[in-house]
């Protein structure tokens, strides 16, 4: 689908699913299946997007050796499922070991299979003691699909602004955050995202997982937010396959009408 600036839309799914703790090869074959059921729906996506960690979920005792080689298996599957179905994949993030290093990693595939960005999450979750097994990533990420500028950020990322800004000043439109985000939290999650999505005037896609894994229990409530802060879809609790239509028109309609860019004046925000 190549899109026009009158035409400018999505179809987004997100797959809101539970992660079997330590089980890459099972986590796979139910996202696989959900995947399926998410291209085979009469309004077929232009995009699907994972959680976090979907392929081995928080095992961290046992991620050096739970975690896929360089992506190597991960990045096969998704290249070929976006290929094959013609959809582009924005699959959450995995635990990807790159040398003796493992890596909360993000990979996104275009319509034809090819892989246009990966990402690693540069802010470690302490309460979850993800610094003490994972290495943090060292850049910020933007990437394009069918043409429209779009960012990437993992679960605790949204905590910090300054990514989310950074990427909106230069030019992304969407922000993509797959995540495992749990309970007693909910308020926080849709609070900074909403915020994230207003501040920076973009669209907001946001993937939660579901069920538990250790001690944590995660609420799901996938969310699709616009840039004016409005909710266009949010997943309830249980698994499901969070539905919406992305108008990505909107983000320069609203930039247009309230200029928070051209009213910035960053010389002044120094103490």
């Amino acid at each position: 689908m190549t899109m026009s600036d009158k035409t400018k839309a999505w179809n987004v799914a997100l797959i809101q699913s539970d992660i079997i703790l330590g089980q890459p090869a099972q986590n796979r074959e139910r996202m696989e299946t959900k995947m399926e059921q998410a291209v085979s729906a009469p309004e077929k996506p232009d995009v699907i997007v994972l959680s976090e960690m979907w392929n081995t979920g928080y095992d961290l005792n046992q991620i050096g050796s739970l975690a896929d080689p360089d992506g190597k298996e991960s990045r096969a599957w998704l290249a070929s499922f976006a290929r094959t179905h013609g959809v582009h994949i924005v699959a959450g993030s995995i635990a990807e070991k790159r040398g003796d290093k493992v890596y909360n990693t993000m990979l996104v595939f275009d319509r034809t299979g090819r892989e246009v960005a990966s990402y690693s999450k540069i802010h470690l979750f302490r309460l979850m003691e993800e610094e003490k097994h994972l290495a943090p990533g060292d850049r910020a990420v933007k990437f394009e699909l069918d043409g429209i500028p779009s960012g990437a950020s993992i679960c605790y990322d949204i905590r910090f602004p300054e990514l989310a800004r950074t990427l909106s000043l230069n030019g992304t439109e969407v922000l993509f955050v797959p995540a495992e985000w749990p309970h007693p939290r909910l308020h926080h999650w849709r609070t900074l995202l909403m915020a994230r999505a207003i501040e920076n005037q973009m669209y907001v896609i946001a993937c939660n997982r579901t069920g538990t894994g250790g001690r944590d229990v995660f609420f799901g409530h996938s969310l699709i937010i616009d840039p004016w802060g409005e909710i266009v879809a949010e997943g309830g609790e249980e698994e499901e396959i969070v539905t919406g239509r992305v108008d990505l028109g909107l983000v320069a309609e609203v930039r247009g009408r309230i200029p928070v860019f051209s009213d910035r004046r960053p010389s002044l925000y120094e103490l």
